[in-house]
């Protein structure tokens, strides 16, 4: 069940800028003009998070996630019904409202399901859909759009979404944690505003320039808006966004390098397409082909990353990851006008080795010290963090391109300037494998040994077949 809700919201965001040339001829409009399409999807993303642990704990995970599930498809259907671009728009808000809800729900039903040795080993699979989702999103578009209709990158949501809704209505069991207090609407108000205002910028500031008032103001009322959602949350007996959490050591810790290493890891994913298409000049299907090899590096390192994590623990998988993406990205940085395809492939593939040393680990960590009543919210502030790291990694990709083309060349950047973005992308995730050599993970290791950290059992949590 939670394979198939990530692997359709993943889908989802990624496989709608496929179908914007056709939609914009549909209603004859620019390709620009649908800017709007794109961007709504992460804002309401972002907007939705912050009430998804409270609606966890008030109506429970099963509920929630369904619930969540059948508005997405929903929405969905509007969207490839949809008659005008306000239609279209509304609908894509709708779609980002559900998914900001579905992430956290999906998580934490999973992790309040299975003890930390059996997250471990349930990340193994998790990690697929995560990986083949965004590889896969640019080919199905492409073959949807070209033999039916734009409609079709909607309208494919439903036949993979409607079974999962019935199984899990059947066969999911309900899980849900302590009764929440009263709805903290205030701080839903200033959160949802802050990260609204703040994945506007940063999602606009590439196509906009980092200077537009509309950039400007968004990125600046979001930080003063996310200041002040800080300030209250800590205040308030019963928060929306439990942010005492990051109390926690290893939660904190593991958080950090989540939103600070996603940059240079994502920002290669971005950087790839770029440097092949308008570096070399290569097509469309040269690109998706060449940094597909990514996926596999990934799906080989997750599993002997699981088998590693209980043995050596998540500060030596996770730095020693970061440094090889660091490393790799330093190859990268070689990459030229000649550089062939298979070079570049290798080098895909030995960054997706690299990641995989990075997401399973820092995700079941985050987790291993906090209660069990604490998931739901930690849930939340995982997703939030996650999408902030992922919005910022184009950001800078694009900020260190900018950086590095003279003004007369802005539209075609030069090859130096693909290789000097590398550079800074190697530089920080050096920086983050530095920092994640610094965790101390001996209660991680000891939960998925089913042992306290002082060497005695642990009772594990109970499991759920129901829920498998």
């Amino acid at each position: 069940m939670c394979v198939c809700v990530t692997f359709i919201a993943i889908v989802d965001g990624a496989i709608t800028t496929v179908a914007l040339p056709s939609i914009a001829r549909q209603f004859e409009l620019t390709t620009a003009a649908l800017d709007g399409v794109v961007v709504v999807y992460p804002v309401c993303l972002a907007m939705a998070i912050p009430a998804s642990a409270w609606l966890v704990e008030r109506f429970g995970a099963k509920r929630v996630l369904l619930t969540a599930l059948t508005a997405f498809l929903g929405s969905s259907l509007l969207c490839g019904a949809a008659a005008g671009l306000g239609q279209l728009i509304a609908s894509r808000a709708v779609q980002g409202l559900s998914a900001g809800v579905l992430f956290p729900a999906a998580a934490s039903l999973l992790y309040s399901t299975f003890n930390s040795w059996e997250q471990v080993r349930i990340s193994r699979y998790m990690i697929i859909p995560q990986q083949i989702a965004p590889a896969a999103a640019p080919v199905l578009g492409g073959l949807l759009v070209d033999h039916l209709s734009w409609r079709w990158v909607f309208y494919v949501n439903l036949p993979l979404g409607l079974p999962a809704v019935v199984f899990g209505a059947l066969f999911l069991a309900e899980h849900r944690g302590h009764r929440p207090g009263r709805f903290d609407l205030t701080g839903l108000l200033l959160s949802a505003a802050a990260l609204g205002g703040v994945m506007f910028g940063v999602c606009e500031g590439p196509n906009r320039g980092w200077s537009s008032p509309a950039v400007v103001t968004a990125l600046a009322l979001g930080t003063v808006l996310l200041t002040a959602t800080v300030v209250f949350e800590l205040r308030t007996a019963e928060p929306l966004l439990k942010l005492r959490l990051f109390a926690d050591r290893l939660f904190r810790d593991t958080n950090l390098i989540n939103l600070v290493g996603l940059v240079p890891i994502l920002g290669a994913m971005y950087l790839g397409p770029l440097f092949l298409q308008q570096g070399q000049g290569r097509s469309a299907l040269e690109s998706g082909t060449s940094t597909f090899p990514e996926a596999f590096g990934v799906l080989l390192t997750v599993q002997i990353a699981g088998i590693l994590y209980s043995r050596v623990g998540p500060r030596i998988i996770i730095g020693s990851g970061l440094a090889m993406v660091s490393a790799v990205l330093l190859l990268f940085a070689t990459c030229d006008q000649d550089t062939g395809l298979w070079t570049f492939r290798a080098y895909m593939f030995l960054l997706g080795v690299g990641m995989g040393g990075v997401f399973m680990p820092t995700t079941v960590a985050s987790l291993a010290t906090l209660s069990r009543k604490d998931l739901a919210q930690a849930s939340t502030l995982n997703t939030v963090v996650r999408q902030t790291g992922g919005a910022f990694a184009p950001a800078a990709v694009t900020t260190a391109l900018v950086l590095s083309t003279p003004t007369a060349a802005a539209a075609h950047p030069p090859i130096s300037a693909y290789q000097h973005a590398y550079f800074t992308l190697a530089a920080l995730a050096a920086a983050t494998s530095l920092f994640a050599f610094t965790l101390r993970d001996g209660p991680a290791r000891a939960a998925a040994r089913g042992t306290t950290a002082s060497g005695g059992t642990a009772p594990l949590r109970r499991r759920h077949e129901e829920a498998h």
